[in-house]
């Protein structure tokens, strides 16, 4: 699973409330967490086939806040949010990217490639570890190590 945020402490996460929001009937999109020290906040979006209400985040986040304070995995205060991942939904994995093909995506990388570090373009295949989007009638070829943020790019 591809995270954000200091990545070894959010994968631990993920791999915690995972069988939480299982048993909830959803499935665990992925977690953001940024931040550290006064403001830390970690994001965990949730989704399921009929889609996610507010009581449904509410009832997850009560559990998942709870076994976070037992497992102490994040030091001092920190916001916690659940949600659905929306219609701008963040791209976190490779099957992610995959379901997504044909649309519209935002990528900022961790490292430039060809002197530029954000790309916006037409997620056109995934293979491998490598996901090809087109930019400008131009293909692009990025390694999914080397992306640091991606959400889909809504046409309104």
């Amino acid at each position: 699973m591809m995270v954000m945020g200091n990545r070894i402490l959010t994968t631990k996460i993920c791999e915690l409330i995972a069988p939480i929001i299982a048993a909830f009937g959803y499935e665990l999109w992925g977690c953001e967490l940024q931040g550290f020290g006064k403001h830390t906040i970690l994001r965990v979006y949730i989704d399921s086939e009929t889609g996610v209400t507010l009581d449904d985040c509410g009832r997850v986040s009560s559990q998942i806040s709870g076994i976070l304070d037992v497992e102490n995995l994040i030091q001092g205060k920190y916001d916690l949010e659940v949600s659905s991942p929306g219609i701008d939904r963040p791209l976190f994995k490779k099957d992610h990217f995959r379901k997504f093909i044909g649309s519209q995506v935002r990528i900022k990388l961790r490292e430039p490639m060809n002197k530029k570090r954000n790309y916006r373009g037409e997620i056109k295949a995934v293979e491998l570890d490598k996901v090809y989007i087109l930019v400008d009638d131009e293909e692009v070829v990025i390694p999914i190590e080397n992306i640091n943020r991606a959400k889909i790019a809504p046409k309104f």
